[in-house]
């Protein structure tokens, strides 16, 4: 049974489903940073997937990454797994712009997080159902 990390379900905001993965939201205004999270238990690492769940995670990667790229006018799009500090597989996609405040460097442990506003995150909510709108695998999640 597919349970989020407490760390993950902590610094995130849940933004909707896509077929595989939870979509999240990093709760840092600094950068729009998005995490998916295949619906999968005790999975750390791609290759622990199934075949199918393997190319479906690059799937929803790329989409996801294309939409945030388009919706959010990104200079570059940085996507890793990395996985050193919350060990349950999960997908970076965060959208980078040269005048963000730590580009061009990694956006881990250069500025302290600042929390999105209830404002903002309706914006992004309603950004993401605009972005999403032609696809009817993305399932919103209840605010």
């Amino acid at each position: 049974m597919f349970v989020l990390d407490s760390r993950l379900q902590q610094d995130t905001l849940p933004m909707g489903d896509l077929p595989l993965c939870r979509v999240l939201l990093s709760n840092d205004a600094n950068y729009p940073w998005f995490i998916l999270v295949p619906r999968r238990a005790d999975i750390s690492e791609v290759f622990q997937l199934e075949v199918a769940d393997q190319q479906q995670l690059w799937r929803e990667t790329t989409e996801l990454a294309q939409l945030l790229q388009a919706t959010f006018k990104a200079d570059k799009m940085n996507v890793a797994a990395l996985g050193n500090v919350v060990s349950q597989l999960h997908m970076h996609v965060i959208v980078r712009r040269r005048d963000d405040v730590a580009w061009p460097a990694p956006v881990w442990g250069k500025h302290p997080a600042r929390p999105y506003t209830g404002e903002e995150i309706a914006v992004i909510r309603e950004q993401l159902r605009g972005a999403f709108q032609h696809d009817p695998r993305f399932v919103q999640a209840d605010v």
